[in-house]
């Protein structure tokens, strides 16, 4: 039996291993590193023990450091891994360092690079997801792009071999959690948010502008607060219990999440993530972010972006939506779409 290995490490790559680790055990020796970039127990147990699927095979403790050695550190102990292991191929997903670490040693070993989630581009360098994405991209050797946009993204790079259009498994485990999903607020009308990227929250005027923001919204707002965040406003002095509409709860697990936006009036946030969830859960989102890679989910208004204007938050969620689309991102068998086309790559 072939054997893949796949290299997870932030929660967003929990989600997508989840069912992808499904359909990959079936057909291949299946194994998993993860190398703990960000450490989130109740996501490890939810996805490995609920799910049944099996616990990593590997885990490394690499959070709280800075990219560059978080990154060198990876690749060190990825290195290892692989030599001992001898895969026929190294599955990555995303953007993220652990998806880089782990496309550089596959590339230095001759290991040909699985790339799930290619293609998305923001066009801001300055993100380092995307400086992540697009070095993983270019050495890559299958790669499963998730909406046409990413296929023509890819082109303009001049990368069109092996680019194959299969949808984003994201969606496949939003058919999985639907069961696990139930109304947190008893039926009280509420917005969810989720604010944690560095631009929105390291600048004591645009941090402030957003509480109040979301503060005079027309209900109220359950605000998962980052740590991270918490640490931000501390340093500002900020008592968020002087902004009445705002309830701050800690950060909350992947189903916890879904179940918020699926009982919410809309969503506000700055994650890739929650944008595309917001989306197949029919509800409107507000990205306080100037540029999306989820381009197509601002089709219709389902997603509109606010950045310089932000105190525009309240008019903008009360905007007409229109033309939604069910198939937006494919079907709920992206996984096992791509999982055919690996087995056509590895066993012919």
């Amino acid at each position: 039996m072939k054997k893949i290995i796949s290299v997870i490490g932030a929660r967003p790559q929990f989600i997508k291993h989840a069912p992808m680790q499904i359909q990959l055990q079936k057909h291949f020796n299946a194994l998993t590193i993860h190398t703990g970039q960000h450490y989130d127990p109740g996501m490890s147990d939810v996805f490995f023990n609920e799910l049944k699927i099996p616990a990593p095979d590997y885990r490394f403790h690499l959070n709280g450091k800075l990219h560059g050695q978080q990154t060198a550190e990876m690749m060190t102990e990825i290195e290892q891994i692989a030599v001992k292991e001898k895969p026929d191929g190294l599955l990555v997903y995303g953007d993220t360092n652990s998806t880089l670490a782990g496309a550089l040693v596959a590339s230095k070993l001759h290991i040909p690079i699985i790339h799930i989630e290619a293609g998305l581009r923001s066009f801001n360098r300055e993100m380092p997801e995307e400086v992540n994405r697009v070095l993983t991209d270019h050495i890559s050797e299958l790669l499963f792009c998730p909406s046409n946009a990413a296929v023509e993204n890819l082109k303009a790079e001049g990368i069109e071999r092996n680019v194959h259009l299969c949808g984003d498994v994201m969606k496949d485990m939003l058919s999985l959690a639907s069961g696990y999903l139930g109304d947190k607020m008893e039926g009280k009308p509420y917005y969810f948010a989720t604010i944690h990227r560095p631009y929105n929250t390291d600048v004591t005027e645009r941090m402030l502008v957003i509480l109040e923001s979301l503060n005079a919204l027309n209900a109220p707002v359950v605000f998962a607060i980052h740590p991270r965040t918490v640490s931000r406003l501390s340093d500002y002095k900020v008592d968020l219990a002087a902004y009445k509409n705002i309830i701050a709860i800690p950060p909350v697990g992947y189903f916890d999440s879904l179940s918020y936006q699926a009982y919410s009036l809309g969503v506000i946030t700055d994650s890739g993530g929650v944008q595309k969830e917001a989306y197949w859960l029919k509800k409107r989102c507000i990205t306080i972010r100037k540029e999306t890679e989820w381009l197509e989910t601002l089709t219709g208004n389902w997603n509109q972006l606010v950045f310089d204007d932000v105190a525009s938050i309240r008019e903008k969620l009360d905007m007409s939506l229109s033309d939604y689309n069910e198939e937006l991102y494919g079907t709920v068998d992206n996984s096992a779409t791509i999982v055919s086309l690996l087995n056509d790559k590895f066993y012919k």
